[in-house]
């Protein structure tokens, strides 16, 4: 499995209710592609996000479905999203996750 973070930060001018569409615009990506075993996004409340409002985890069943997600209209069509409601900078990880032995 994959599991892919994701850390948002936004203009100053981005509301919170633009970003939690933005949440749940992301969220609703389980429903649209293939692959997607879990996401989950919404707002950060603690005061240690360095700026970055709003995080994003996304697991995978493999690399193939992470590299079909990234490039899909789906997604491109969220990001575009962000982008207008003043997204600034993210901050992405991506790791595989190993069965327990």
């Amino acid at each position: 499995m994959i599991e892919h973070i994701v850390l948002f930060k936004f203009d100053e001018r981005t509301t919170p209710e633009q970003k939690e569409e933005g949440a749940r615009r992301l969220r609703h990506l389980i429903h649209e592609l293939p692959g997607i075993l879990d996401i989950q996004a919404g707002q950060n409340y603690s005061t240690r996000g360095k700026g970055y409002s709003m995080g994003l985890t996304v697991r995978f069943r493999s690399k193939v479905d992470h590299e079909h997600y990234t490039p899909s209209p789906e997604h491109q069509a969220v990001v575009s999203y962000l982008k207008d409601i003043g997204l600034e900078d993210t901050l992405a990880v991506d790791f595989e996750i190993s069965d327990p032995e």
